[in-house]
């Protein structure tokens, strides 16, 4: 058990002899406990370095080890669900030195990726995709006969989204040979595991068992009603001390629950279920951050880690800017003291969302629906159909899953929620999977939206107050985490639907319009160009007496974190065309492309976001006015 994260580097002399799942599978069994104590140890030294995603990948070291020693990868499809407790998988599939520069510029990515390895079979980054990935790949290999075998690891929460049973429910229906591997983690669906429980978990996935099941069928053919009675005395068995009769019911065969920090068990266990016909589910009980003293006492806390930095010097002080979350969370408690109809909802953001205080004081009035984007989205619309006033809190990424539900549940029937989308723009380390690039275009398209985008904490929280009194679905969407330190006025005023502020009033005759977080940037830029700068504020109504006073600008630039397409200089130039009014117009934003990940201001000066780059587009663009 380790109580402190390394700073130096480990002794690890066996992992360093693992430069791929071949020379894991070299090895004697034996030396696998010395293997994954190596391979614990050097995580938290890797991870303390890089900073990153750190107690699912502990609890997976166990399993990570037996999937390779067993399954011939990456011929065998291992699919990791979610992606972050893919940490070891890197580690032991020649990535052990990249894993220090992780998530890092350049570096590889905290995700499984089908480009950076051919380990990563699958892509991911929301989670609930393992079931389904694998499924197909299942399927591919029956049709195209390579053998292969396929394996979907899911766990930390994500058996909670409804597509992980629709997977399940096709898997059983088509009769794939499939693995699919339950890592409940206590954060799940399980009580904690027993003897008993173990012993018939061995037992049914025992050859043994399974030739004895087999027979009986045969033996029992003929005569249909004992077939069925001992087919029910079998699930009878099962359910008295297991928890797997749903996913019997399912078509799978059930095994488990057994402890998943029993190298010798996991072994024993999946190498007997490897050549089983149809679909099979192995539950398997692990401690998220085992082995990391800290990180067990609190799951929670210690999902992510920041990189362990030396100590400050004296008299340094860390800033201490509220995050737009926070702006959010203290909005949220400050309505619900007035208002008794507020109710918020998240799909497993409480954290994220800075949620807690809220669930902590209105606990009658908090809904944690768990990973299940598009039941959070339809619970909200049929709380507005009664009178309730539903605060959704949603990352940008994640309401991707919901479209259908915004369009069809709330925007089509006009209901009145609000829409609080978190990490909007780009995230930095995490990513394009969890990058908010798309969320201002796929708003601003449907009917009945408001769409507001905060230049600052100040604005954030005037329009959660504007979006939350309009009588429709509105949206604000915000970005990770500091703002500008603004002053933060300490009321719930709103502001006038679809009217801009003028930041900047310049002579130059360009005028930027700013939405959101890169309208400071902006400022800079037109400081130096002595342009006009306008906060637009909204997406959807756009201002529209605010640009018809613009007629006769040199350049409009337009500038979001978002995509370009579609996005609101879109919405700027739909309108300058509409009404017949020809001026030169300078649409920035996020290229089309995805932005690979890095730190948020590196990832911004790539692209040309930040100060700098606002201005050089801007004076390229007159140059390019200017010829004949």
């Amino acid at each position: 058990m380790f109580e402190e994260i390394p700073t130096a580097r480990p002794n690890t002399p066996l992992l360093d002899q693992i430069n791929s799942p071949a020379d894991l599978r070299a090895l004697k069994k034996e030396r696998l406990p010395g293997l994954i104590r190596e391979l614990r140890e050097f995580m938290l030294y890797s991870v303390g370095q890089t900073g990153g995603h750190f107690g699912a990948g502990l609890g997976v070291v166990e399993l990570t080890v037996a999937l390779h020693y067993i399954y011939n990868t990456p011929e065998d499809r291992i699919v990791w669900d979610v992606g972050h407790q893919a940490y070891p998988h890197k580690i032991l599939t020649g990535r052990r030195e990249a894993l220090l520069h992780i998530r890092q510029e350049n570096g590889i990515s905290g995700f499984p990726k089908r480009d950076e390895s051919a380990y990563d079979t699958f892509g991911v980054g929301h989670s609930s995709t393992s079931i389904g990935s694998a499924l197909g790949m299942s399927i591919a290999s029956k049709q195209l006969g390579t053998g292969r075998k396929a394996v979907a690891v899911i766990g930390d929460g994500a058996m909670s989204a409804g597509m992980a049973f629709e997977a399940l429910n096709h898997a059983g229906h088509v009769k794939a040979d499939m693995l699919v591997i339950l890592n409940d983690n206590e954060m799940s669906i399980s009580k904690p595991v027993g003897a008993l429980s173990s012993y018939f978990a061995r037992l049914w996935a025992s050859k043994t068992y399974d030739s004895i099941r087999k027979s009986g069928q045969k033996v029992f053919s003929g005569l249909p009603s004992a077939l069925e009675l001992a087919r029910k005395a079998e699930e009878h068995m099962k359910g008295m001390v297991s928890p797997g009769m749903m996913f019997e019911e399912l078509g799978f065969n059930y095994i488990g629950p057994i402890d998943g920090h029993d190298i010798d068990h996991l072994l024993t266990t999946i190498t007997n279920l490897k050549d089983r016909t149809g679909p099979q589910f192995l539950h398997i009980i692990t401690k998220k951050g085992k082995g990391f003293e800290p990180a067990e006492g609190d799951p929670i806390g210690y999902h992510a880690i920041n990189k362990i930095e030396p100590d400050p010097k004296p008299n340094t002080k860390k800033s201490k800017l509220p995050k737009y979350c926070n702006v959010f969370g203290k909005w949220v408690c400050d309505v619900a003291e007035q208002d008794q109809k507020l109710v918020a909802i998240t799909p497993a953001m409480k954290e994220g969302s800075d949620l807690i205080e809220f669930a902590e004081r209105f606990p009658e009035r908090y809904f944690d629906v768990a990973i299940a984007e598009q039941h959070a989205v339809t619970l909200a619309a049929g709380m507005a159909c009664d009178g309730i006033k539903p605060v959704v809190a949603i990352y940008s990424t994640f309401l991707q899953r919901a479209y259908d539900q915004l369009i069809h549940d709330v925007a089509l029937q006009n209901l009145d929620v609000l829409f609080a989308i978190d990490r909007a723009g780009l995230v930095g380390e995490d990513g394009p999977t969890h990058a908010g690039a798309y969320d201002l275009s796929y708003l601003r398209c449907i009917p009945n939206m408001v769409v507001m985008a905060p230049s600052d904490e100040d604005e954030c929280r005037k329009m959660l107050q504007t979006g939350y009194e309009y009588e429709g679905p509105a949206a604000v969407r915000y970005p990770r985490g500091t703002g500008q330190g603004v002053h933060i006025e300490n009321t719930l005023s709103t502001l006038a639907i679809g009217k801009s502020r003028t930041l900047r009033t310049g002579q130059s005759g360009i005028v930027i319009c700013g939405f959101g977080r890169p309208t400071y940037d902006a400022l800079e830029a037109a400081e130096n160009l002595d342009a006009t700068l306008l906060d637009m504020r909204f997406v959807k109504p756009i201002d529209e007496d605010a640009l018809l006073a613009q007629r006769d600008a040199k350049l409009i630039v337009t500038v979001e974190e978002n995509a370009i397409m579609g996005g609101a200089g879109s919405a700027v130039s739909e309108y300058l065309l509409a009404n017949n009014i020809h001026i030169p117009t300078l649409h920035l934003g996020l290229p089309d492309q995805y932005e690979e990940h890095a730190s948020h201001a590196s990832m911004l000066k790539r692209i040309g976001l930040d100060a700098k780059g606002i201005q050089s587009a801007i004076e390229a663009k007159l140059i390019k006015c200017d010829q004949p």
